[in-house]
């Protein structure tokens, strides 16, 4: 569901209105009338037909009232009647773990618009089910008493007229002013929601949804809902482009035993086409010659029955092999083999030196040369070799998720060892337990019907990588400590061991050591896990490694977005160099990344870095090292100052005087532009 006053609508925002709607149902249109609507409404229950004079209630409006009423919804209701359980939930997350993603970083975008403005936003899957919100929090608490929660449905079938229903059934942003609402319950409620389309095939995924108090939005929220959407689905064909891409990876080191005749099909996790050869396009057609081979197309659904039953279940193909891909031990899609009519594909094995592959992945992932971070590469991959648990230490950013995949590269074997990534601060206490032991039928509220596999028994054979383990509860570390100590994990509720053979990498921001002298880790599980550390350097002490991860990341971040790199002028460079960088390497990339996408001209100078960042380098103190070397510094940084001072006077001069059109084309803030002025006459 949605909320903005929208009292107009940009028709060519909205692309129009569908064949056989009228115009005036998506454009901008100031007229309503709430107690005029109301009327229409209660005479639309009387007779079946809007009697609102001049047509005041629109066409798109009233025509999801006569579905309302068609599906059988009640118009006295109180928001959504159907709550799906907690395991559909969950599993309707993990299903749709890349929308979430994408429009996770949109409501990160979000956050400071909305703030306190009572605004809530939703995400949906394609049914009208909610799946995630953010925003106001008295707004999202108040929300619950409509039932506009996690897990309600709010397709138009259940909840009639409504922002997110009524989008999904025209296939177009919607906004439902409040009494426009179907339901009386949620008339005090106004709504906008745009539909979010799957980059591959064009398809209707979801929903994006602004709700709020009937009296919150204004009309430019409209454009704020399609942008949202637009975001969502930019942020989805970057992760299409990356899946695809890692999949395209894995399946030329699988194909090395198949036959050259053969046409291959790559399909995702979801059994979806998303790249296909042309031999094989040609043996589908052969096969198949009233349907197309096409991208988006799902082939298999993986979920349930076996691979034999979901390659049999493939129309028209009897001469084929399907082989799964996997990478760091998670299940990333399939190849489907189509060989010659009459000659089934070869069986597809892996490459012989898959082990060796992953770890010259591994190494390369880790960019830098200094002696630090050379020293700890080689500390892990010597601790790879044994079996004992290991001990990542680090500040947050610095990588440890890296080398935690090093370490598993580097003790590989066959190639195929699982590598099962976890962070214990990322769940509540109530369910970390099940989420890394495991449960047992119904151990425990919300717990599933069948039992689970926890992360210890998903890992086995491999690496279990525990991030933030210093988050883990005390109570729950005895645990951890008998299954390091046994090799054998108990779900929660079950008495029988599981045997495991898992090699736990365990990483932490913290010092745990400080932690277990104060009680608030358990001394034993440290000594136990801490038996080998490894700790990662501050990107600060890694000498000569910014300028390579700035190349690095311009680059990655270019080809990801189909730009051309950025340009670092000298100044901005040492100037990056001598940054102190508290979020290390992850504080790097995403910096290289807003810049990138923020730049005009594709040149950054100094005056295009963040405030922060200019004014932490100019709170350094001065070296220590001989005078002549302070010399030189204070020199550069004084020649960085007068450039800067230089380019904003002819900014200005530019500008004819204009400080917000100075500020506006220096990339800066307008208060930015005074402080640095003020500092600029105290100095002269």
């Amino acid at each position: 569901m949605t909320k903005p006053p929208f009292e107009g609508r940009s028709r060519a925002l909205l692309s129009g209105p569908k064949e056989g709607e009228e115009a005036a149902d998506y454009a901008a249109d100031g007229a309503y009338d709430a107690s005029a609507t109301m009327k229409a409404w209660e005479s639309f229950l009387d007779r079946g037909r809007s009697v609102a004079p001049g047509g005041l209630v629109r066409g798109i409006i009233e025509r999801s009232w006569q579905r309302s009423v068609v599906s059988g919804v009640d118009p006295r209701g109180r928001g959504s009647d159907l709550i799906v359980s907690p395991d559909e939930v969950d599993g309707l997350r993990r299903h749709h773990g890349g929308l979430l993603q994408a429009a996770g970083r949109t409501f990160e975008r979000l956050a400071d618009i909305l703030g306190e403005t009572a605004t809530m936003v939703v995400v949906t899957d394609n049914r009208g089910v909610i799946i995630d919100t953010a925003g106001d929090p008295h707004i999202v608490d108040a929300a619950h008493d409509i039932r506009l929660e996690i897990g309600a449905n709010w397709g138009e079938t259940v909840t009639g007229t409504n922002g997110i229903g009524t989008a999904l059934v025209t296939g177009k942003p919607v906004y439902v002013r409040a009494a426009e609402h179907f339901c009386e319950g949620v008339k005090s409620w106004t709504c906008i929601g745009a539909p979010i389309r799957n980059p591959l095939d064009g398809s209707v995924i979801g929903v994006v949804d602004f709700s709020g108090p009937q009296d919150m939005f204004r009309r430019h929220n409209i454009a704020l809902g399609v942008m949202a959407a637009s975001h969502i689905e930019l942020a989805l064909a970057d992760q299409l482009r990356i899946e695809r891409m890692q999949l395209l990876e894995l399946c030329l080191s699988r194909l090395q035993g198949a036959g050259r005749g053969d046409g291959y099909v790559i399909l995702d996790r979801q059994g979806r086409v998303i790249h296909h050869s042309d031999t094989a396009m040609a043996r589908w057609r052969q096969a198949n010659p009233d349907t197309e081979l096409r991208l988006g197309t799902q082939l298999v659904d993986f979920e349930g029955s076996g691979w034999p039953d979901k390659i049999a279940n493939i129309p028209g193909i009897n001469t084929q092999r399907m082989e799964p891909l996997v990478q760091d031990g998670t299940f990333s899609g399939a190849v489907l083999l189509l060989g010659p009519t009459g000659h089934p594909a070869p069986a597809v094995r892996a490459s012989a030196g898959a082990a060796h592959l992953a770890l010259t992945a591994a190494r390369d992932a880790i960019i830098g040369e200094s002696a630090v971070l050379i020293e700890a590469v080689e500390r892990a991959e010597r601790a790879a070799q044994g079996r004992s648990a290991i001990l990542l230490e680090g500040e947050t950013g610095v990588g440890k998720e890296l080398f935690a995949k090093l370490i598993h590269a580097a003790g590989l074997h066959t190639g195929k060892e699982p590598f099962v990534t976890f962070n214990c601060g990322a769940v509540s206490k109530e369910l970390l337990g099940g989420e890394l032991f495991g449960h047992a039928p119904g151990a425990f509220t919300g717990a599933t019907r069948e039992g689970r596999a926890g992360r210890f028994e998903i890992a086995d054979g491999g690496v279990l990588s525990l991030d933030e383990i210093g988050e883990m509860p005390l109570d729950l570390q005895p645990y951890l400590l008998r299954i390091l100590e046994e090799n054998a994990v108990y779900r929660i509720g079950e008495g029988r061991p599981r045997p495991i053979n898992v090699r736990l990498v365990a990483s932490t921001n913290r010092n745990l050591k400080a932690e277990a002298a104060e009680g608030r880790f358990r001394k034993d599980l440290y000594f136990r896990i801490g038996a080998v550390k490894i700790t990662i350097p501050p990107l600060r002490n890694r000498h000569g490694d910014i300028g390579l991860l700035i190349h690095h990341f311009n680059r990655q971040i270019a080809d990801t977005h189909c730009a051309e790199p950025l340009r670092f002028q000298p100044a901005a460079l040492d100037l990056l160099e001598r940054y102190e960088w508290p979020g290390n390497v992850r504080e790097l990339r995403n910096l290289v990344e807003s810049m990138s996408l923020m730049a005009v001209d594709r040149t950054v100078g100094v005056h295009d870095l963040p405030e922060d960042v200019v004014e932490g380098v100019e709170r350094l103190p001065c070296s220590s090292g001989s005078p002549s070397g302070t010399a030189d510094a204070a020199d550069e940084i004084a020649r960085i100052d007068d450039a800067e001072r230089r380019l904003i006077e002819r900014t200005l001069v530019a500008s004819g005087g204009n400080t917000s059109v100075a500020a506006d084309r220096l990339g800066i803030s307008r208060s930015t532009l005074y402080r640095k002025l003020q500092q600029y006459r105290a100095r002269h």
